[in-house]
């Protein structure tokens, strides 16, 4: 695609900036915020088995499974801006039903119906994105984006900790439905849709089904699909069950906000360091050495874990799980990078697919996983360590493959 035919920036670079950072922090600002009340919540809620609180989490990612692969074509077919305005509306109705919820059963409903629509803002902006810049400026506009995304998940927990102290648990999802509002009326006064009319492609089932198809069946795309799905449901494992682990195993639930934001530093300096490491090491190189990483670094856990009745010392908990999610930092990138690699003429799809698919295994792994947490560490290290020996083995074999582009 040449220059001429990106369109032309419509706002100041700062403000574009910061309304596509606010527009993307939606998906872990809603995952991440929830988590100093999910104890809350349980006993609110009267939930008998503490585990199921764990689905408030996971439950809202399975609804993206779903959304992630809708809102690619959709934005295609119907441009950008109609796109993220259509998916903060679900979101809004999402919040609104778990907001009321009276049982466990309907804030899952409108935890799903969050998860769904938030796929709109989350798949239609990096459209948008990539409507106005390529390239090197493309790069700049996302490193930046990228700064914000990582202080989302360090200071999300704040925030609902912050409203905990002046609100119940029904605070955090009104805050939820004021930034969505507060997006929804940032985008529609101020950008200018980028996908013109003649553009755009029809909305084809048949189309979308048949090229989605060679997507499935092309095995290096499914594998890194695959282990980024296994990467990002050990994450998921960690988010289900951390605020029991903090606040339950350790006692220090009162200073939950600092120790997440401690752990989630590991994997803002490693997504900010591989920007340096890719260009000498490569992509495939460097996803070997952080999942040999993730598998070193969990198996001690784990060793630690059982070698001290399930609940290691805290200082060696926080320093291996710190030392795992600067492995996981590494991953991220690189292995959704991998998997669109062979993805040329059906690259918005295959985005949408490959975030669809790996959302599902990541849920299906830590659904699984989290039901076998016993009040130890042991589940999560083991559900690291799965994570990393399945990953590696993916990643071994899609560099092997000599499988064209799709």
């Amino acid at each position: 695609m040449s220059d001429t035919s990106l369109a032309k920036p419509a706002l100041r670079l700062p403000e574009f900036v910061a309304l596509m950072s606010l527009t993307t922090s939606l998906v872990a600002l809603s995952i991440d915020a929830i988590l100093p009340a999910l104890g809350e919540m349980g006993r609110a809620l009267a939930v008998g088995d503490p585990k199921d609180s764990q689905l408030i989490v996971t439950l809202f990612i399975l609804g993206m499974v779903f959304g992630e692969a809708f809102f690619g074509p959709l934005s295609d077919a119907i441009g950008r801006k109609k796109a993220i305005l259509l998916g903060l509306a679900i979101y809004g109705a999402g919040t609104l039903v778990a907001m009321t919820a009276d049982t466990l059963e309907q804030v899952l409903l409108g935890r799903i119906i969050q998860g769904v629509g938030v796929s709109g803002p989350k798949i239609a902006s990096r459209a948008l994105i990539r409507d106005q810049f390529e390239g090197a400026a493309m790069a700049r506009i996302l490193s930046f984006i990228m700064m914000v995304f990582i202080l989302v998940p360090m200071l999300a927990p704040a925030l609902g900790q912050a409203i905990l102290l002046i609100a119940d648990w029904r605070g955090i999802f009104n805050a939820f439905l004021a930034i969505a509002a507060v997006v929804a009326l940032w985008l529609q006064l101020r950008q200018p849709e980028t996908l013109t009319p003649e553009r755009r492609i029809r909305f084809s089932p048949a189309t979308i089904l048949a090229n989605g198809l060679l997507i499935l069946r092309h095995g290096p795309v499914m594998a890194y699909t695959f282990a980024a799905g296994f990467i990002f449901g050990a994450l998921l494992l960690y988010l289900s069950t951390v605020q029991a682990i903090f606040a339950d195993l350790y006692g220090v639930g009162e200073r939950f906000a600092l120790y997440f934001a401690i752990l989630a530093l590991g994997i803002g300096l490693a997504s900010f360091s591989n920007s340096q490491l890719v260009m000498r090491h490569g992509m495939q190189r460097l996803s070997v050495i952080a999942l040999l990483g993730l598998i070193l670094f969990s198996t001690a856990l784990l060793a630690v874990a059982l070698a001290h009745g399930g609940v290691p010392p805290f200082a060696l908990f926080m320093a291996l799980c710190f030392a795992a999610f600067f492995c996981n930092g590494l991953l991220f990138g690189n292995l959704n990078a991998l998997a669109m690699q062979s993805l040329g003429r059906v690259a918005g799809l295959g985005a949408s697919m490959i975030a669809s698919v790996s959302s599902l295994v990541a849920v299906v792994l830590s659904v699984a996983a989290g039901r076998f947490y016993d009040e130890t560490v042991v589940p999560l290290a083991g559900g690291f360590l799965l994570a990393g020996v399945v990953s590696l083995a993916l990643v071994l074999a899609a560099r092997r493959s000599r499988a064209g582009a799709v």
